[in-house]
């Protein structure tokens, strides 16, 4: 059971080309594991807003935010947070760049996740949604370019 209160977060779920776009944590939880960028949604900001600044200052690069995928709860003994992944649609064409929360950032192919220390639920989740399995990717199932980007919110 966490001690603290509920905290609202982000993720940002970026595909390319059967690859993955993950951040290696620089705080705890998870430090030094490799987690979807993202982070905590700031008092008066919108989630959008939030899932846009939060890929930005972890990973040098623009993005438009898509829709919801699912949302995760995720406690410890010091936390408490309601994470709100979604899609997201990569504006910028320059080389990821590791940002204040994140030690590295890299595209990383689906196919070789198991061979990446994820944070704890980020396999199952990406498992659960069609994204990736326990052994290979499902590429050859579904496509990897999201369906939402013909809905894209571009925010407030």
């Amino acid at each position: 059971m966490s001690i603290g209160r509920p905290e609202v977060c982000v993720g940002a779920l970026a595909i390319e080309a059967e690859e993955i776009l993950l951040v290696r944590r620089a705080n705890q939880p998870g430090r030094g594991q490799w987690a979807l960028p993202g982070g905590r949604v700031e008092a008066g900001e919108a989630v959008v807003a939030a899932v846009v600044r939060e890929f930005g200052e972890e990973t040098g690069l623009e993005c438009v935010c898509g829709s919801l995928v699912d949302w995760v709860e995720r406690m410890d003994a010091e936390h408490h947070f309601v994470i709100l992944d979604f899609w997201v649609d990569v504006i910028s064409r320059n080389q990821p760049k590791a940002g204040t929360d994140s030690l590295e950032v890299s595209w990383v192919p689906i196919n070789d996740l198991l061979n990446w220390d994820l944070v704890d639920g980020l396999m199952d989740f990406l498992t659960e949604h069609g994204i990736a399995v326990d052994s290979a990717p499902l590429a050859t199932l579904k496509p990897l370019t999201p369906s939402h980007l013909d809905d894209e919110f571009d925010g407030p």
